[in-house]
């Protein structure tokens, strides 16, 4: 019976806003408790997007729909340390081509559907004072797919690690937080600088409401040469970089389950598509 109820608690969560890019990570500096469990299901969307941006934004021969379904966890293996684990899994559609596309691309509609980058990472607790540092680490697998016909792809072709330094504080009505890190990819594409931060605001009883900045530069020191209908769709293309923001709107049904909604754009960018984001979904605790 235990084990039936970590399962059925790991499978529920909360939406974890994502970005254009899909890129959006748990960047938390707090560590949970030993043996504490939240866990997160979540549906994010980029719909229908045909422009890019870039120093010249330009248009695709075809509209994209970018939508991932997302089960997230976390567990406290003691108190200062967690394990984190993220499995996304992607529903793409690219419509039907533009006549006179001098790209290869099948002509007609496609759908794809399949895993993208698995995540496993750990954070642990380095100081506990007025602020709270944690140091994580995560490994993102190269799990993802490319069907070179249509152009769509679920993922980066290569392995990422990504280290981050956390903080932030807590009182009693409000937070903050940040983070400053690294994406470290393999198979010629470029690494990045990341950092970002939130502040949450509990305004009435049982609702959160957050903002966020995530920037990410690259490193622009990878070489890889993807096909040009990889170019196309902009799905997780090298030398990506923005400066997003965005808001998310948590409420509390219970100690235990919530949802949230959240919405979130970009100041600027380069190979994402330019289109918001939009997310939804339900969160457990314990």
């Amino acid at each position: 019976m235990n084990n039936f109820k970590l399962y059925c608690i790991f499978v529920l969560s909360l939406s974890f806003f994502c970005f254009s890019i899909q890129n959006a990570k748990a960047q938390s500096a707090w560590t949970k408790k030993k043996g504490k469990l939240f866990s997160q299901i979540s549906y994010s969307t980029i719909p229908n997007y045909s422009e890019i941006f870039n120093d010249k934004d330009y248009i695709t021969s075809r509209s994209i729909s970018d939508n991932t379904l997302q089960l997230y966890g976390e567990y406290g293996v003691n108190d200062n340390l967690t394990l984190l684990v993220n499995v996304p899994f992607k529903l793409i559609k690219t419509g039907d081509a533009i006549e006179n596309s001098t790209v290869p691309l099948s002509i007609v509609s496609t759908r794809k559907s399949g895993f993208g980058n698995i995540q496993i990472g750990l954070k642990h607790n380095i100081y506990r004072g007025k602020m709270i540092v944690s140091g994580q680490l995560t490994v993102e697998a190269n799990t993802s797919f490319f069907d070179k016909t249509s152009g769509i792809r679920s993922g980066y072709d290569a392995w990422t690690f990504t280290p981050t330094v956390n903080v932030g504080k807590g009182y009693e009505n409000y937070y903050f937080q940040g983070f400053i890190g690294a994406d470290i990819r393999t198979n010629d594409y470029s690494s990045n600088f990341r950092i970002g931060g939130e502040f949450g605001l509990t305004s009435i009883k049982k609702t959160t409401l957050i903002v966020f900045v995530d920037i990410i530069e690259s490193f622009n020191n990878g070489d890889i040469i993807l096909p040009q209908t990889s170019l196309e769709t902009a799905l997780y293309i090298n030398n990506q970089d923005y400066a997003a923001y965005g808001l998310k709107g948590l409420y509390s049904l219970t100690d235990n389950l919530g949802f949230s909604v959240g919405f979130g754009g970009a100041f600027s960018a380069n190979n994402v598509a330019k289109q918001a984001a939009l997310s939804a979904g339900l969160f457990f605790k314990i």
